[in-house]
């Protein structure tokens, strides 16, 4: 067996919305092989990629069942602890999980300790991504805490023989209304009896707190673990310590596709208290300290013989991607005959660039083994995933792996695979001590996967009367996210077209509803000039969606759309866009500032309208709108990850412009509240409207249309 180092081509997935894996094999030593066969069995993989891999994690109806026990544990002291398998990388994840199993357990939510991502001691509730966290892991944690609460109250009248309905529970404390008895939770963990009953399935019908009589869900609980990260002392995953620890450095291709043909380890490998390791393609090295690990690493690099692959550059990257998409296997339909038909078709295209992640903290791992199985600290998206990754790699059983996630600093969708875990195992399994693995922000601009770049093509026909009567959308490469046009136009088809892609793609925030809302709303200004309409009014006529004609309306209004509209120069100007993914609606104005001489562009003023169902947590969803909008202005305004003869060359916040405390505009956000409606997710579609909107607000003032992403004007030329 060889190992394919992570420089390797990855295999084409069905979307880049399921990330590229770094496929790790290595070397099967003869020892581990004769140990494998001895147990009678030979297995080298396992059974089958982890449900957490899917995308969002479990769908309705889909999730096993767990027991109580598995969920919620009471403690003889009284102590809560709630387990789920979602992890906090910033979103307010460990909050809103706290404030559903106090909802449901009648206790105030500083009584809770939420563990989260330990494969070994939570259960499996998806990846964190796909904004499921409030659809998914909020039902289930507020079902499992409701069970675990109906159990305690059966318990409490079967001791008094009373009836459940002559109860109350209230901070914990269960109180028979007529005679006023009471038993605590803690009184009745210290039975036998309460481990019996928690060892039954959380039944998948147990009935949970209706909206209007939410004591906890629906305030503004902030972080639970703030004061931890307030002062420095929560430890993220780079800051994980282990005794006896080393830290590790691994080799790293010139280029995109480089394979290594030779090297020469004598000199790293002579330095003292280093640890080499050359397992196929990989490289890496292990010392006391980081500085003397990146000695180590600078011996053996500069012995290294390379053999370079051909690849694309950024400035090519859209004719490449064309040109290797996927057979679109079109046919005449009604679609085509309408655009034929059509009193005035328009025929675009719009292309939007790689971008990173750019998370806070980069990838970091500490991975220790000890008796032959192995523990991971890691920041990642899914624990299970990872922990099935591990598995695969090492040849291990289940059981021989625990994988551990501290809350993280950002993922943004950027940190669903394991890289950085497997690299960390194999240089501590060849320590025989605990590693510590910190990527640089080098690597992570670098090797970490990428937001994929996307080709769009669309039509677009009006009718005499300027109504959309025909709509053919095709996103090449970046995937089929939000991709169905919202408005009610009676013809219309829109596709996603896989393509060969030249980098490593996979998640992002909001996946690829970023680029596909870009370019439909984009596109929908230039259908509302050519019709000779408000881009307001063209929108609201073909809105057939109530929740969508709310948040437009809700922005547009709050924003002052019609007066500020009226104001607009060659120097400022307003622009809105709208948009729907996940089950939540969003909707955009902005007000931007031109510098013609500089050609750039200042963002003023965001108004934002948002819904989402029932507000779990009005600060925390006020929280991740601000933050949508600022990170999306991002890749509207600046970032571009460029590369040619397959090496990045802005792979660096000094090369690489990410928004500002200087950027950030006047935001006003208005959330709207829905409690008669399910909750879904708020963490990814605020994002989607912030460019589209400044994109028409440019052209507004330039009457240049912006068909690319990150937007650019040109500077005007000196007299």
């Amino acid at each position: 067996m060889t190992n394919h180092h992570p420089t390797d081509k990855m295999p084409e997935s069905d979307s880049p919305e399921s990330v590229d894996e770094m496929h790790y094999q290595f070397d099967l030593s003869r020892r581990a092989f004769v140990q494998i066969l001895g147990a009678g069995l030979l297995i080298t993989t396992a059974a089958g990629a982890a449900l957490a891999q899917r995308r969002g994690g479990f769908g309705a109806g889909s999730r096993p069942s767990i027991t109580v026990a598995a969920r919620v544990h009471i403690g003889e002291d009284g102590a809560i602890t709630v387990m789920t398998g979602k992890v906090e990388v910033g979103q307010g994840g460990r909050a809103e999980l706290t404030q559903a199993a106090a909802e449901e357990l009648r206790v105030a939510p500083g009584r809770i300790h939420l563990v989260m991502g330990d494969t070994q001691l939570c259960p499996d509730d998806g990846v964190t991504a796909g904004s499921r966290t409030t659809p998914s892991s909020v039902p289930a944690v507020r079902k499992g805490a409701a069970a675990a609460r109906g159990l305690l109250v059966a318990l409490a009248c079967e001791r008094w023989k009373v009836e459940p309905g002559s109860v109350e529970v209230r901070d914990g404390v269960i109180t028979h209304a007529a005679t006023k008895r009471t038993v605590t939770y803690a009184d009745l963990a210290k039975t036998a009896d309460v481990a019996k009953a928690f060892e039954k399935a959380i039944p998948s019908d147990v009935a949970v707190t209706e909206v209007k009589e939410w004591k906890v869900l629906g305030t503004s609980l902030p972080r639970p673990n703030r004061r931890d990260l307030v002062t420095g002392t929560h430890r993220f995953p780079s800051d994980i310590e282990r005794p006896n620890m080393l830290h590790g450095k691994v080799l790293r291709p010139p280029s995109y596709g480089a394979k290594l043909t030779s090297i020469d380890l004598s000199e790293a490998k002579a330095m003292k208290d280093v640890v080499v390791v050359q397992d196929g393609q990989f490289v890496g090295c292990a010392a006391p300290t980081s500085f003397r690990a990146e000695q180590a690493l600078k011996a053996v690099a500069k012995t290294a013989k390379w053999d370079p692959a051909p690849h694309p550059s950024s400035k090519e990257v859209f004719k490449y991607l064309k040109d290797h998409a996927q057979s679109r296997g079109e046919e005449k339909d009604a679609v085509e005959e309408a655009l034929a038909k059509a009193g005035k078709v328009l025929r675009e295209t719009y292309h939007v660039a790689y971008v990173q992640h750019c998370p806070m903290e980069p990838r970091a791992a500490v991975a220790e083994w000890n008796d032959g199985k192995l523990t991971v600290w890691t920041g990642s998206q899914g624990p299970f995933s990872i922990h099935s990754e591990l598995v695969r790699t090492f040849r291990l059983p289940p059981d021989g792996v625990r994988v551990i996630m501290p809350d993280a600093g950002g993922g943004f969708g950027g940190k669903h695979t394991g890289e950085c875990g497997v690299e960390a195992a194999r240089l501590a399994q060849a320590a025989g001590r605990p590693v510590s693995l910190r990527w640089t922000r080098e690597e992570e601009f670098t090797w970490a996967y990428f937001r994929p770049a996307a080709v769009i093509e669309i039509a677009g026909g009006l009718d005499a009367n300027g109504s959309l009567v025909a709509w053919r959308f095709i996103n090449i490469n970046s995937g089929g996210a939000a991709i169905d046009s919202p408005y009610n136009i009676p013809n219309k088809r829109s596709r996603y077209v896989g393509s060969n892609a030249p980098l490593r793609q996979g998640s992002y925030r909001a996946l690829a509803a970023t680029a596909n809302n870009f370019a439909r709303e984009c596109m929908m200004d230039e259908l509302a000039a050519a019709a000779g309409a408000d881009p307001l009014a063209f929108r609201l006529a073909h809105i057939a969606n109530d929740r969508l004609h709310a948040v437009l309306e809700t922005a547009a209004q709050k924003f002052g759309w019609d007066k500020a509209r009226k104001k607009k120069s060659s120097e400022t100007a307003v622009g809105l866009a709208c948009g729907t993914e996940k089950g939540s609606y969003v909707a955009a104005c902005v007000e931007i500032g031109l510098n013609r001489r500089q050609g750039t562009i200042e963002v003023r003023r965001v108004c934002e309208a948002f819904e989402c169902g029932p507000i779990l947590n009005p600060a925390n969803l006020l929280s991740q709108v601000h933050g949508c909008i600022i990170m999306g202005m991002g890749p509207a305004l600046w970032e571009e990850m460029q590369f040619e003869n397959g090496k990045m060359l802005n792979a660096a916040f000094s090369k690489y412009r990410v928004p500002r405390f200087t950027d950030i505009p006047k935001l006003d956000v208005h959330l709207l509240n829905r409690p008669d409606l399910e909750p879904v997710g708020a963490g990814e579609t605020p994002i989607i409207a912030i460019a589209p909107a400044i994109a028409n607000a440019v052209f507004a003032a330039t009457g240049q249309r912006i068909r690319q992403m990150p937007i650019r004007i040109a500077a005007a030329k000196e007299a």
